[in-house]
């Protein structure tokens, strides 16, 4: 009987070892890491979590105030880039093009593009990957039941997921994000 005690000791010893050498490897990797980057990570679980869908779980999404046209938004959203010093530097009808490829109407699904572009030349000098957030997106969207929604790429994991970003470009991503959360914001009340 004093044996397989022994034995019980010794595992639960080795696996307290076990667990504080985790948590210590887990400190030194998170130290280098934004300081916002666990909240961001958690966020994302949760959010895979209860939509069980990893685009759902990487986007913003808000609803356009019922009777609103899919004009008064886009107007709105034009009108407070140009408030804010954002350019609309494209936009993809993509509907019109499932109209022109299938013959058959589709519900209004349009990509609208804003960009900074001197924030965007100093996000790509820091790294080439940048390129793919680039330019920032909101895609005015009918789902199924006639409701519009905005949608754009949550930017907290590109501004908080890995190694700080230099002090200033961080504050350029962080304004970029605020401009195009309030493009949304103001789009989806119709409010110029």
């Amino acid at each position: 009987m004093r044996v397989i005690r022994n034995v019980f000791a010794l595992i639960g010893l080795l696996a307290v070892i076990a667990a504080g050498v985790a948590v210590v490897q887990t400190r030194v990797v998170l130290d280098g890491f934004d300081p916002g980057a666990v909240q961001v990570y958690q966020e994302l679980i949760e959010n895979i979590v209860k939509t069980r869908n990893a685009a759902e779980a990487t986007v913003w999404k808000v609803p356009v105030e019922e009777g609103l046209t899919p004009e008064d938004v886009e107007q709105s959203m034009k009108t407070v880039a140009n408030e804010l010093n954002i350019s609309n530097v494209g936009e993809l009808p993509l509907y019109k093009d499932v109209e022109a490829k299938s013959g058959e109407s589709y519900r209004f699904v349009k990509i609208y593009m804003f960009c900074n572009s001197l924030t965007a030349a100093r996000m790509l000098d820091y790294s080439d990957a940048f390129s793919a957030y680039l330019p920032c997106r909101i895609t005015m969207v009918e789902d199924k039941q006639g409701q519009l929604w905005l949608y754009a790429l949550n930017m907290d994991l590109m501004i908080h997921g890995g190694e700080p970003l230099p002090p200033a470009l961080k504050e350029e991503a962080v304004h970029v994000k605020k401009v195009i959360l309030e493009i949304m914001r103001r789009g989806s009340i119709g409010d110029f």
